[in-house]
């Protein structure tokens, strides 16, 4: 029996809790721009987690007109990438192991997937799915058990796990062996992010937040400073850690404190190596251009652990990482 996953995001606890800090407009502001129009602000959901845009236009009907089309526009991708919705393409592509005449979106996301799971010799994978359902059922089943399913069940999930057994074709994707299951949630809610954020720039915001899972901002804030994001302290997830200075680009932060399975230690990110979640850092923040590819990236480097951050920057130039060790202490990649 096919069951709709239940509402977690990869980001949900991360969206809540580091919520953007849009600092009030000061003096030199006003004198600049005269009377300040204020921001226009949406909140809303997007893949089962939190969703907002903040918009500055001279126009506020504009600016209001235009969080219209872009709520339409997040829609539309919903029915591409939701693991919520039992007729959108994802759901179709993992309930029959192929997928007709697929949507520029998800041939897009799906290669940019892969290519970074080659990338980081797949710590990050799109097809870790299956790890996904065997956690979710098992602690459905045993809510408050501290172990996680047997040795024997993780690994006939983890013969699932393999990016390179999809074949993505104009026509038609096709995973290569019946139970094999994808999950964009890893770079998809980047994907969307980027899609809003470009047809804002095309509209012309130029002082503009945008986070649909990940947040990339247009520009400063408009009194010229940056965007300042704050990102949650994962020894205590109920406070607020380090902030990042964020300018014309685009931030994903990968923690496993955002979702844990019942009373156990497992959290919702799956190290394909091991079946088990990853347990190398406790978060990982990646400042990009685009917030697809720090979304992906976030993820790989969590798994893949610091000593992966070298080849990922030399393979991604441009990029900007920072983590929290087990210890707590912080490291800085560029």
């Amino acid at each position: 029996m096919h069951r709709t996953p239940q509402k977690w995001s990869r980001r949900r606890t991360l969206a809540v809790l580091g919520a953007t800090l849009a600092l009030p407009l000061g003096a030199a502001a006003a004198q600049r721009y005269g009377r300040r129009p204020d921001f226009v602000t949406w909140q809303g959901e997007s893949l089962g987690g939190p969703a907002k845009l903040m918009l500055w236009h001279e126009d506020e009907a504009f600016a209001r007109n235009t969080i219209t089309r872009m709520r339409s526009e997040i829609e539309r991708l919903e029915n591409v990438f939701s693991l919520f919705r039992t007729d959108s393409e994802i759901a179709q592509l993992n309930r029959n192991g192929q997928l007709t005449r697929p949507s520029q979106d998800m041939a897009t996301v799906l290669s940019a997937a892969c290519d970074i799971a080659q990338a980081c010799n797949g710590a990050f994978d799109p097809t870790v799915q299956p790890l996904w359902r065997l956690y979710e059922t098992h602690f459905r089943s045993a809510p408050t058990s501290p172990y996680g399913p047997s040795a024997p069940e993780i690994a006939a999930a983890q013969g699932l796990v393999d990016y390179s057994r999809i074949d993505i074709g104009t026509r038609t994707i096709r995973f290569a062996e019946p139970g094999m299951a994808v999950t964009l949630n890893g770079i998809a809610q980047g994907y969307i992010t980027d899609r809003i954020a470009d047809l804002l720039r095309e509209e012309g915001f130029d002082h503009t937040i945008v986070d649909v899972g990940e947040t990339r901002a247009l520009g400063t804030q408009p009194d010229g400073d940056p965007w300042s994001v704050a990102i949650v302290n994962p020894l205590s997830p109920s406070a607020i850690g380090r902030a990042i200075d964020l300018e014309n680009t685009a931030l994903s932060v990968s923690g496993g404190y955002g979702q844990r399975f019942g009373r156990s230690t497992s959290h919702h990110i799956f190290d394909p190596a091991t079946g088990l979640s990853a347990n190398r850092l406790l978060d990982v923040a990646i400042v990009a251009p685009r917030a697809m590819l720090a979304d992906g990236l976030s993820t790989a480097l969590f798994v893949g652990g610091e000593d992966h951050a070298p080849a990922l920057l030399k393979a991604y130039p441009g990029i900007k990482a920072s983590g929290t060790r087990l210890d707590g202490t912080v490291f800085q990649a560029v």
